[in-house]
């Protein structure tokens, strides 16, 4: 049998919570792993967790400037130091510095990113790139370990969408996604779930640095399409809100003729199009800003060949 090697073990793991200050479970879990790192542990692995945003966490606001979690480009990364810098850029670079830098042999192997999300996403874990086989698999391996849990794998992969996360330092860069939950607020189901996730991830770590073979296998990803805006009036104020029958369904079949949109009138607006679609990130409260309603996604099956790390 022909393995796929993925080379060295892994060695250098960091958790980051507060990329938003708002979405507390990370913060918490974070702030208490700081404290009390045992669970986190794993023979022969360095695992830093570290508060990304501390002004924000501070102020329990999403961000200062602007987000962080959209700053880890290469021209924001090679900015000069200036007075009126955004505070998130400076602090992207001094990110950039502990646990990168981004796109070179000497940054951290894998960050986990935590966040919570007001959409009922449940756990989600988010993806950047398809075609790696050693985040599949790790993603088949907490999606099976949390079962009888629903555990969905959102794809961000895109020409024009793509973002320059927090997390795209790493070599393997890992979102990890909970809710509901309201900003500013923590719940214990949503903070066992996410607690969960990161556990067995690094225990699939560990498997795989103590030599484990883990075989081919498959997991079903929504890949995004695109993102839809609420509609609006002439002066771009939002004209209609999220329809109650899609409200609350993330990651449900949501079909061409069924209603998206509410006027204050009574007025449905449908979805449109032509084929059926997946929303995501329903009426995410931060995403206001950003004019994204909910983004449509699409299911896709991702195939991963058998791994094991080349030490064994």
């Amino acid at each position: 049998m022909t393995y796929h090697v993925v080379g060295d073990p892994i060695k250098k793991v960091a958790i980051f919570g507060g990329t938003h200050g708002n979405e507390l479970t990370g913060v918490f879990l974070v702030k208490h792993w700081l404290e009390n790192g045992a669970e986190i542990q794993r023979t022969g692995l360095e695992v830093k967790p570290f508060i990304t945003n501390p002004r924000a966490v501070k102020k329990c606001t999403r961000y200062i400037d602007c987000d962080l979690n959209r700053v880890f480009d290469h021209g924001n990364l090679g900015k000069k130091l200036s007075e009126d810098m955004p505070y998130e850029v400076r602090r992207a670079q001094e990110i950039n510095y502990l646990f990168g830098p981004k796109d070179s042999e000497d940054s951290y192997d894998i960050i986990f990113d935590l966040h919570n999300t007001t959409s009922n996403m449940g756990c989600t874990l988010i993806l950047e790139d398809s075609r790696n086989d050693f985040l599949i698999q790790m993603f088949h391996y907490i999606k099976t370990s949390l079962a009888p849990l629903p555990c969905y794998i959102y794809l961000i992969e895109h020409p024009s969408l793509k973002y320059a996360t927090t997390r795209s330092i790493a070599k393997y860069p890992v979102g990890i996604e909970v809710g509901p939950q309201p900003q500013g607020v923590l719940r214990a189901d949503i903070l066992d779930q996410m607690r969960k996730m990161v556990k067995y991830a690094l225990d699939f770590i560990h498997n795989f640095n103590e030599g484990k073979e883990f075989p081919p296998c498959a997991i079903e990803v929504y890949k995004i399409m695109e993102k839809v805006d609420y509609p609006r009036n002439e002066n771009g104020e939002i004209a209609a809100i999220i329809h109650p029958n899609l409200q609350d369904q993330d990651w449900k079949p949501l079909r061409p003729e069924d209603p998206v949109f509410l006027t204050l009138d009574g007025e449905t607006i449908p979805l449109g199009g032509d084929c059926t679609v997946y929303p995501t990130f329903v009426n995410e409260a931060a995403y206001y800003e950003k004019k994204e309603a909910f983004a449509k996604t699409t299911i896709l099956t991702l195939k991963a060949k058998s791994i094991r790390s080349s030490l064994h």
